[in-house]
């Protein structure tokens, strides 16, 4: 398969470059994987288009403000975005600088912190922080919202509450699990009465998740790293809900990945550890039998993701259809239900 096979037209105007004024006024496109039909909705239909007993399984990780601006010790400028932290004083970065950083070079942060270059690797680097300096409350208070590089402008206040979903739990990420952005209170309060459960995943995006595609056979792109977790207590409802004979929603790519990355020998266990889980079409579904989640960029891994959940053929008609009917792409953008194509569950 070529990385062509993936790309469809998208006019800029799509691009949702600000949230819409409530987490759940987003339009909803449902696409049915085995009819290769699509209808349009609403995410506030979801309650209704879902059967009670069913389980949404969602990803709490919580986005850090993972841009940092620092320099060297001879004063050049190093913009650092964090890709994944390894504990409390390392981690893998991004690194923008006018000279290549080197092993054993100091990098100085604004707020006084100290972090030396231990490795390099690519375009990343990995960081150490000095004496009793710890990442997290460096990216707390210096640190800013780490917007997609499509949305083209600065990030602003009501991101740091927009950018992050309402029941993010585990600081971790760099980008948002952006289909969760769609539930507010009022959302999850009606998925409970009509009797839908919920359990949770937890799975880092890292930085690597806006890193194009770069060889053109799909199948010699090496992924990155992210960590996650799938808990015994989400093996359990996973488990009971099959078991009462009810449909596996994972809400976002993220939750698909993680439940699947602890699947890989057929059968869904507890996990902690790395993903490096790559689906695309010909790779078969273990655990979800349904995907709520926006749009992807084209020619990305996540869109050959849902092209092998749903069919190429059909995701790419369907997003063909949303670009004719204006619906909001990507991170703030609308959403999509999508069941699977004959075969996959």
């Amino acid at each position: 398969m070529q990385k062509s096979d993936f790309y469809y037209e998208l006019p800029d105007a799509l691009i949702a470059q600000v949230p819409l004024a409530e987490r759940g006024a987003a339009r909803m496109l449902i696409v049915d994987g085995r009819q290769g039909s699509w209808e349009d909705a609403r995410i506030r239909d979801l309650p209704n288009l879902l059967q009670p007993g069913d389980l949404l399984v969602l990803n709490d990780t919580r986005v850090l403000p993972a841009r940092l601006q620092a320099c060297k010790a001879t004063g050049g400028t190093v913009e650092l975005l964090l890709d994944r932290l390894l504990d409390v004083q390392e981690g893998w970065f991004l690194a923008k600088s006018s000279k290549a950083l080197r092993p054993g070079m100091a990098i100085h942060l604004s707020g006084g912190a100290v972090a030396m270059v231990e490795e390099k690797d690519g375009m990343e680097v990995r960081l150490r922080l000095s004496a009793d300096a710890q990442w997290l409350p460096i990216l707390e208070t210096e640190g800013s919202v780490p917007l997609p590089p499509y949305i083209r402008r600065a990030p602003e206040a009501c991101d740091r509450e927009r950018y992050q979903t309402i029941y993010a739990a585990h600081p971790g990420a760099v980008a948002a699990p952006t289909a969760g952005l769609h539930f507010d209170v009022q959302l999850l309060d009606a998925l409970a009465a009509r009797g839908i459960e919920r359990t949770f995943v937890t799975l880092h995006v890292g930085a690597g998740t806006f890193l194009p595609v770069r060889s053109d056979d799909i199948t010699e792109h090496p992924m990155h790293a992210e960590t996650m977790e799938v808990s015994a207590a989400t093996v359990a409802a996973v488990a009971a809900a099959k078991a009462r004979g009810k449909r596996v929603i994972a809400v976002g790519t993220t939750a698909c990945r993680a439940l699947e990355t602890a699947a890989q020998d057929g059968t869904l266990r507890p996990y902690t550890g790395e993903t490096r889980l790559f689906i695309y079409p010909g790779k078969t579904f273990q655990v979800i039998d349904g995907l709520l989640t926006n749009f992807h960029l084209p020619e990305s891994t996540l869109l050959m993701l849902v092209c092998a959940f749903a069919g190429t053929e059909c995701m790419l008609a369907a997003y063909r259809h949303a670009v004719a009917e204006g619906y909001r792409f990507f991170s703030y953008g609308d959403a999509m239900l999508i069941s699977p194509q004959v075969g996959q569950r």
